[in-house]
Order: structure tokens, then sequence, then C-alpha cells
């Protein structure tokens, strides 16, 4: 992500980018989505997850599109620069003002022969993975690629933050639940923050001394280089699903035994603000499209397959969501879903109750460094200049440290992770989800256009060719950013 080009990796089969697709989607968004559903109504909630997943998948198209055109590009220069070692080669014995002619009409005439040569859609097939660092270098200005980098550095902050705040929380709400309370109360109790946790240790107090815990232990590893495993990938997989199992079988249970509590309303618009950024969060992929389609085997119809990925989650999302909100009184829900099965009254079994109101804390613990090695990887992109090396302390040291430090205090100041999903979503998942893959589809289409010709069709053009779908993703962008932060302003002036 810190843009360059890097290894493919092991290929694998489309219907295996599929499944990792459906992983990387369906993560720490999907469990604070059930009460944004509560909050904003069920069928405001409905139309709008429909909508935006229906906008996820066209910028997701816009992106490789560009992975694509980026692939052609890159293909392209490679052969024109052997072309150029074997002129040079072959016109050795002419005398230097034979060569300097051909050197002059080689340059005027070499582009057009090479399009007419190498214009074909195979020159757009994507075998190199070229992230989107890399893509906005080949593709935007100065001031766009540090823009792309900006807005990224943010998102991933907002990541951080979000999971450095729902690995203590979890840890509260189950031990302190643990320590103080029988089986007689119920999971929907409510409890300030200043309520007694153990002894004269309050929640609060509680839940600080967990971030503090997971700083000492997960902070380290911002400062050296970190590669999630496979087995640790397929270990935490099948965690997430086994939890979302668990917790749809429970509430579907909990409904057909008429002990469903939920009554949302049909749509109650001051709760739009947090179900768009926490949708944006949840369909959230489009950083990762070059790891995750690059590797794929045969992209033959890739662009059907990510459709069908996007179906199968808006299924899922649907389900979950729907089966929390009419089996919990609104009030109740959690902002972070897991924990509405901490309590007694909904699982009896206990292995059950410790493994729901623990699994974040075992699958985010184990994203916490990636994230935190990719933020701290892009801030060195951002400031790197060609042929200059960082000082060691400022490699090693200060680069850390500006990466972990203030998710760590956000998290320290506020567990509301509704709130942090909503702002992390509407504003830089904003920009990412919709703006940079917006501007990545037109200018590689210009580029293209411009290298290769008109008549050259890229065999991964997005669906979505026209250049209305641009202008109307940015529109949304920009509508999307002044809604978001009118509601915030008015929120506030309320208050």
């Amino acid at each position: 992500m810190a843009g360059g080009i890097t290894e493919t990796g092991e290929l694998y089969s489309p219907y295996v980018g599929l499944v990792y697709m459906f992983n990387l989607i369906v993560g720490t968004g999907a469990l604070t989505m059930p009460k944004a559903f509560a909050t904003a109504g069920w069928l405001v909630s409905l139309v709008l997850l429909l909508f935006l997943g229906f906008m996820s998948y066209m910028t997701t198209t816009f992106v490789m599109e560009a992975m694509a055109a980026a692939n052609a590009q890159l293909r392209w220069k490679r052969m024109e620069s052997h072309k150029e070692e074997d002129d040079d080669d072959s016109s050795t014995a002419s005398d230097n003002d034979v060569l300097i002619q051909e050197n002059y009409d080689r340059s005027e005439k070499q582009p057009i022969l090479s399009v007419q040569r190498h214009g074909s859609p195979n020159i757009f097939e994507i075998s190199d993975r070229v992230e989107m660092g890399q893509m906005a270098s080949m593709f935007f200005s100065k001031v766009g690629v540090n823009l792309f980098y900006f807005c990224i550095i943010i998102y991933l902050y907002g990541d951080l933050a979000i999971y450095a705040a729902a690995v203590p929380l979890s840890l509260m709400q189950v031990t302190c639940a643990t320590g103080n309370h029988s089986c007689d109360v119920e999971a929907s109790t409510k409890y300030n923050d200043t309520d007694v946790c153990w002894g004269p240790i309050r929640r609060i107090d509680a839940y600080r001394i967990y971030l503090a815990v997971f700083t000492l232990l997960l902070g380290p590893f911002t400062f050296f280089d970190v590669q999630k495993t496979k087995y640790l990938q397929i270990l935490t997989s099948l965690m997430r699903w086994i939890a979302f199992a668990i917790m749809i079988v429970l509430a579907l249970i909990r409904i057909g035994h008429g002990q469903g509590e939920g009554h949302p309303p049909i749509a109650d618009f001051s709760g739009i603000r947090n179900l768009f950024g926490v949708c944006v969060y949840s369909f959230m992929c489009q950083h990762s499209l070059p790891s995750l389609v690059t590797p794929i085997s045969s992209k033959k119809h890739i662009a059907q397959l990510v459709l069908l990925d996007y179906v199968l989650i808006l299924a899922f999302y649907s389900l979950l969501s729907f089966t929390a909100i009419f089996c919990f009184h609104s009030d109740s829900l959690m902002d972070m879903y897991t924990l509405n099965f901490t309590g007694c009254d909904v699982v009896r079994l206990a292995v059950i109750r410790f493994f729901l109101g623990l699994f974040p804390v075992f699958t985010i613990s184990t994203n916490f460094p990636i994230i935190a090695v990719t933020l701290r990887n892009n801030w060195k992109t951002l400031f790197h200049r060609e042929g200059e090396m960082y000082p060691w302390v400022v490699d090693r040291v200060v680069f850390p440290i500006i990466t972990l430090v203030p998710p760590i205090l956000v998290a320290f100041c506020t567990h509301d992770l509704e709130s942090l999903v909503g702002i992390t979503g509407a504003y830089a998942g904003n920009g990412i989800q919709y703006v940079i893959p917006a501007f990545l589809a037109y200018y590689s289409r210009k580029d293209t256009k411009l290298v290769f010709g008109s008549g050259t069709v890229n065999k991964h053009k997005s669906p979505f060719r026209s250049t209305f779908w641009v202008g109307f993703v940015l529109v949304w962008a920009f509508s999307c950013f002044l809604f978001v932060t009118a509601n915030i302003i008015l929120s506030e002036t309320k208050l």
C-alpha cells in the first residue's frame, strides 16, 4: 500500500479470491452495523445499504480497470525498452550521422508502431501487483499523489483507533460483568463508565488498564516488519465465521421463541450520519484490491465474481442486522454486537459467552500490527525523496511513534465505536471508496487513450464505462461530505 510494485505471490483460483475478498470486507464494521440499523430505522437502513453496496461495487470495478491500465503501461514500457536495446545493438556499425537520423526517425514513429503491434487486449492482463500508491504516482499529479496519501493515512489512523478501542472495550465488558454480576443480570443492562468493575476500580479505569496492556503488547510490532501468514488468516477467518453463525442462530432462536424485544422504527433520519459511515467502512476493500485480485489465476469473469461477492455480502449484512434489531431492543444494542451475547439471559453456555465476548480481541489483535506497519510505510513513502535515506532515528523511532501515539490517544479519550467507525467511514472512507477510484478511472482512461489510441479496448474496463458514472460518484461523494459535516455541526449546536 505504500506504493511501488510488489511480488504477486502464490496464485489461487477465482473462487478462492472470492472468499478472500468476502473475508476482507466482512470485518469490524459488520459488528457495529446492527446498532446503526436500529438507530436509523430498518427501511432507511436497508435502502442505504443496498445503494452503498452498489456504489462500492462500481468503484471496485474502477480500481480494477485502473490496475489493468497500469499493467498495460508497465508492460508497454518494458517492451519498448527491450526494443531500444535491440536496435542499439544492431546499429553499432553505423556512423554517427546515420545513428542520429535513425534515432530521430524512431522517436517520431515508434509510439504509433508500438501501439499497432502491442495494443492487443492481452497487454491489459493484470499480472503485476501495482498498489494504489503506485497507480496514484502513475496517473495523478504531485498534488494528487500527496492528497491520496493524506486520505489513506487518515483512514488508517481511524482504523487503528477503532481497533485500539474495540479490544479493551470487549475485555472490560466481559471481565467486569464476570467479576461483579451474576447470571441474574440481563445482558441488556446498561452500565456507566463510572460504575464499579472490581473493588475500587471503575469500568473506565479497567478499560484504560486494558488499553495500556494492549499498547505494551502490540505497540512494539510497529517498530518492526510483520507479515500476515496464510495460517493466521485461515484461523481468524474460521473464528469470524463461527462467531457470526452463532450470533445469527441465537438471534433467530430467540425470535422464534417469541423472546424478540426489538421494535425498530421504519425511519429515523437522525441516525443516517452514523449509518452512512458504518456502511462505507463495512464495504471497504478498494485499498487492498491489488493484493486480492492480482494473484487470481484466471480473471476472465472477474467482474461477475466480484458482483456475486457483493450480493452475498449484502445478504449477509441484511441477515445479521435484521436478526439483531428484532431480537434486541434498540436501546440495548451494544456498539460491538458480540457484547450483546455476554449475558446469561441470552446464552447459558459460558464457553459461548466468553468466545463471543472475546472474539474481537483475537481477530483484531492479529490485524493491528499489520495496519500499523502499513500506516508507517505510507508515512515513509509520503516524505521519501529519490536517492535519499532516512536517518536511523527517523526511520526506526520517529515514524513508528507518529504511527502509534495518535490512535492510542483517541482510544484513551473515547470508546464510542459507532462514532469512530462512522466518522472514519464518512470522511477518509469516502475518499478511498469513492473519490480516489473515480479519479483513477478517469485519468487511467485518458492515459490509455493517449498511449494506445482511441481504438484500444481495456479488457477489464468497468461496466460503468461512461464518464457520467465517474461524475456521479464524485457528486455523490461531495454530497455525502456536506451532509455528514452539516449533520455534525447541527448536532453539536443542539447540544
